[in-house]
């Protein structure tokens, strides 16, 4: 029994973890990326995650565990270190600011479970883990994006004020960004920037115009594809 206490424990001497105590950092890691890698799975809000990076935050978070154990105690060694992994860059950017917290997710897992402070190491991922998934359950921080309005009209209803109070009312925020001729001069297309309020659904908006502009052609889009 004392044989099998002494893997997982220092050596006496030296001060140095063991073979063993590294091995535990390593499996630590992997088991509780998987948990952070499921969780970004049930959180995810796009149209489709990529496997790879999935796979990313699972091989970064145990290879961060034994990056620990190498410069634990050595200041030298940890300064070369990281001015190595300062070079090494994505091939692919990324662009979501979750996908980045998740990443950063997984190496301080990594940089914990590989001091050997497991406790810390599980208590982090499953107290982070609910909290990334309550924030998504109740959808905190939502909001619109910046959208694109076109709005045809009749000539004999040409008149750029015609939607303000409709707009007013709708969204947040509206711009006038351009006005052209179209049909051959016999209608006007308006096109207005807005941020559309919490609460309004985008059909609802679309209607309220239709009933306005003789019931002519609008289209609504999005700037930027959304989560």
């Amino acid at each position: 029994m004392e044989m099998i206490n002494n893997l997982f424990q220092f050596n006496g001497l030296e001060g140095q973890p063991t073979i063993w105590m590294s091995v535990g950092a390593m499996a630590l890691a992997a088991l509780l990326s998987l948990i952070i890698t499921k969780v970004y799975q049930i959180t995810f809000t796009g149209e489709r995650y990529s496997q790879a990076f999935v796979h990313t935050i699972m091989m970064m978070s145990i290879i961060v565990s034994v990056v620990m154990n190498v410069v634990s105690g050595n200041a030298g060694v940890a300064f070369g270190l990281f001015a190595v992994f300062s070079l090494i860059r994505f091939r692919s950017a990324v662009t979501n600011a979750k996908d980045i917290a998740y990443i950063f997710f997984g190496l301080c897992v990594g940089m914990t479970a590989g001091l050997f402070q497991f406790e810390l190491a599980i208590v982090l991922t499953l107290f982070a883990s609910l909290i990334f998934y309550i924030l998504y359950k109740v959808d905190y921080g939502v909001g619109k994006d910046t959208q694109i309005l076109r709005i045809t009209v009749p000539e004999n209803l040409n008149d750029e004020n015609l939607f303000d109070d409709i707009l007013a009312d709708k969204t947040e925020s509206y711009q006038l960004r351009q006005v052209e001729t179209t049909n051959l001069g016999t209608m006007t297309l308006y096109t207005f920037a807005i941020r559309s309020k919490v609460d309004t659904k985008d059909r609802e908006l679309l209607n309220v115009i239709r009933e306005r502009n003789a019931n002519l052609k609008v289209s609504l889009s999005y700037l930027e594809t959304r989560d």
